[in-house]
């Protein structure tokens, strides 16, 4: 069975070789935002959705350059569980994912990035601070809407069925260096 690729042709602008997708988010950046009332789903809905399934692939033909998007979202949901996995609350992970999202990361090009391979290196600075932009909005709100859906069971408690997936890599990597 191959892996899910992203539906979103609709993109305008490129950082590198990664599109600059739409996205509906509460935080300020410099993707293009979606209407949070819009129902069709984005980016993240779409790594979300897809998560629980690709996350068992150990490679991944990128079909578009919004599957480069959509692998970083995948590789940051696994770390975003990884933090979940010692929150007790939903505000205590919500912190823990603001936290995580401000972080300081590695973009392409850079000799801490994960998958050089996969990314163009950003061709100018001004490119390299969309893109770190870019990221870090992306980081934000995947932060809040993995939250939301580990903390959405009935009693408050850390969903297990969201959980459990925190201990796989998506392609064998990892965004952050071993004992960050």
């Amino acid at each position: 069975m191959p892996a899910y690729h992203s539906s979103i042709k609709d993109f305008q602008q490129l950082a590198g070789n990664m599109a600059i997708v739409p996205i509906k988010s509460q935080y300020k950046g410099p993707a293009p935002l979606l209407s949070l009332t819009n129902s069709d789903m984005d980016i993240i809905d779409e790594a979300l959705s897809y998560f629980k399934a690709n996350v068992f692939f150990r490679s991944y033909e990128v079909k578009s350059e919004a599957d480069r998007v959509l692998i970083y979202i995948t590789l940051y949901i696994t770390e975003c569980l990884k933090k979940l996995l010692k929150c007790q609350s939903k505000d205590q992970g919500m912190s823990e994912m603001y936290s995580l999202a401000l972080y300081r990361f590695d973009i392409p090009g850079e000799a801490g990035f994960p998958l050089n391979s996969v990314y163009a290196k950003p061709t100018s600075t001004g490119e390299a601070d969309l893109m770190r932009l870019y990221l870090e909005q992306l980081r934000k709100e995947t932060g809040r809407r993995v939250c939301e859906k580990v903390f959405s069971t009935d009693d408050g408690k850390p969903s297990k069925w969201w959980l459990c997936f925190a201990r796989k890599k998506f392609m064998e990597k990892s965004l952050l260096a071993p004992g960050q």
